[in-house]
């Protein structure tokens, strides 16, 4: 790849690409679903709080990058946003729903295992065993065209590896993810209320998109 996104544009990318495959009859997406998209509070590492003009700033270096694309717009209609790592005209890069899922949520949570991964692609991809999410994470770091994940190194006091994307360009030092280090380790609980919060999120966030297009 040719590119390095700063944060702010893995989180927008991040946040397309999930809501185009976990909610696709709210997709494209509107600047104000798009920004409340990207500042929730959960299934999110960091949290962010972003303003219009950030991600507008965003959407426009993506789109140049030819990530991105603005559609409608004319005629006093609302511009929408959409991702084009799928389903593009070019194929100059394409990826499948399963590639798509594991890199959702690498670009919004960070590094994660295999297992995280499994569990948090559930309303995105019909991921049915772990090892088929193993066999897309090895996909993504073999990919003649990338890579655009890699298999980070064993770390201390852990026993799975942990993988990241290389969107934003290499990897040298990764920090424990969020909830890591705000919640026990092996706590279900926090794991459920996590997943429970995220989707709370992003109804609000969908509702929000469908009162601004009905009021327009």
């Amino acid at each position: 790849m040719n590119f390095e996104l700063s944060p702010i544009e893995s989180r927008v990318l991040g946040a397309l690409i999930e809501k185009s495959l976990a909610t696709p009859e709210y997709y494209p997406l509107t600047l104000s679903a798009l920004t409340a998209a990207c500042n929730q509070k959960s299934n999110r590492d960091p949290v962010m709080s972003l303003g219009y003009d950030e991600v507008l700033e965003a959407l426009e270096s993506l789109t140049k990058l030819h990530l991105v694309w603005e559609k409608g717009g004319a005629g006093g209609r609302v511009p929408k946003y959409a991702h084009k790592l799928a389903d593009t005209l070019t194929k100059a890069i394409d990826f499948p729903p399963r590639e798509l899922a594991v890199l959702a949520v690498l670009l919004l949570r960070g590094p994660q295992t295999a297992g995280e991964i499994h569990t948090r692609c559930g309303r995105m991809a019909d991921f049915t065993s772990l090892e088929q999410v193993e066999a897309t994470l090895h996909t993504l770091v073999e990919r003649q065209d990338g890579p655009w994940v890699v298999e980070l190194p064993l770390e201390r006091g852990r026993r799975e590896r942990r993988y990241a994307h290389l969107f934003g360009g290499p990897v040298s030092a990764m920090v424990e993810p969020q909830e890591a280090r705000s919640a026990p380790a092996g706590s279900g609980l926090a794991a459920r209320v996590s997943n429970l919060e995220g989707k709370v999120d992003s109804l609000l966030a969908e509702l929000e998109a469908l009162k601004k297009a009905l009021g327009g």
